[in-house]
């Protein structure tokens, strides 16, 4: 990994929660999970002035050019720091809170294991705009503040919300758990997005669910033919004075 002390120390600097700008617009983009030709194409299409990158996590596993995609995105984040920002999903953890099947983890050396698990080790864990959107890997935290998020330690309950957290659209707070994931309700959703001051979640992780749930302030994007034939992302307009719901995002398949 060629890049790894110079990224590990750009990351290291960045805060845990990321406040995008308040100019031009941001594109959200989901799981890509060893996609690489999906994430070709979001930087072909949308890698330019006034646009700013924000993937939600899981960049490998499950896909084939696993590696490609994450060494090509970290070096894309050397090259433009403000522009592209690469969120922690659950995939991003393996090494503090190892799962199955891992396919990238598992086949790498215990030299680039040691490299990549350090790196992953630095992601932020969230971003939100100025005008009502938080953006994470899984669930909202169940927090007071959005800055409590740069309080978070890998592997501590918040964490586990905002990386492995899933939703079921139906009332309640904590439902269950499935394989680790812990299921929350529409009224813990209702709940942790206002003590957050935020009205839109963008998130990914969860591919066996609706896209759009929750009264349309809740957008689960994919964007890896890992899960399907269909890749979205959604673009929203950060000069827009508020959004409201995913009425006010423009969601586009690639």
């Amino acid at each position: 990994m060629k890049k790894g002390v110079s990224i590990r120390e750009l990351l290291a600097s960045e805060p845990r929660l990321i406040r995008l700008p308040s100019k031009g617009k941001a594109v959200f983009i989901g799981d890509t999970h060893g996609d690489f030709d999906a994430t070709e194409i979001i930087f072909r299409r949308y890698f330019r002035p006034g646009y700013t990158l924000v993937f939600l996590g899981d960049y490998v596993d499950r896909g084939e050019e696993s590696r490609k995609n994450i060494e090509f995105l970290l070096e894309k984040k050397v090259e433009a720091p403000k522009q592209i920002y690469l969120l922690a999903g659950n995939h991003e953890g393996y090494c503090s809170v190892p799962f199955h099947p891992a396919d990238f983890w598992e086949e790498l050396s215990a030299e680039d294991l040691k490299v990549f698990s350090m790196i992953c080790g630095n992601l932020p864990f969230a971003a939100v705009t100025e005008n009502g959107i938080i953006a994470a890997h899984g669930a909202v935290p169940d927090m007071k503040s959005p800055e409590n998020i740069n309080d978070i330690q890998t592997g501590n309950d918040e964490w586990h919300q905002l990386t492995w957290g899933d939703f079921q659209d139906e009332p309640g707070e904590l439902i269950g758990h499935n394989s680790g994931r812990p299921l929350f309700g529409k009224d813990y959703f209702r709940r942790t997005m206002k003590q957050l001051g935020a009205n839109v979640l963008i998130r990914s992780h969860q591919h066996s669910i609706q896209p759009v749930i929750f009264d349309r302030q809740c957008l689960t994007l994919m964007t890896s033919y890992a899960y399907d034939f269909t890749r979205s992302i959604a673009i929203a307009d950060l000069e827009k004075p508020v959004i409201n719901s995913t009425d006010d995002l423009i969601i586009e398949e690639i």
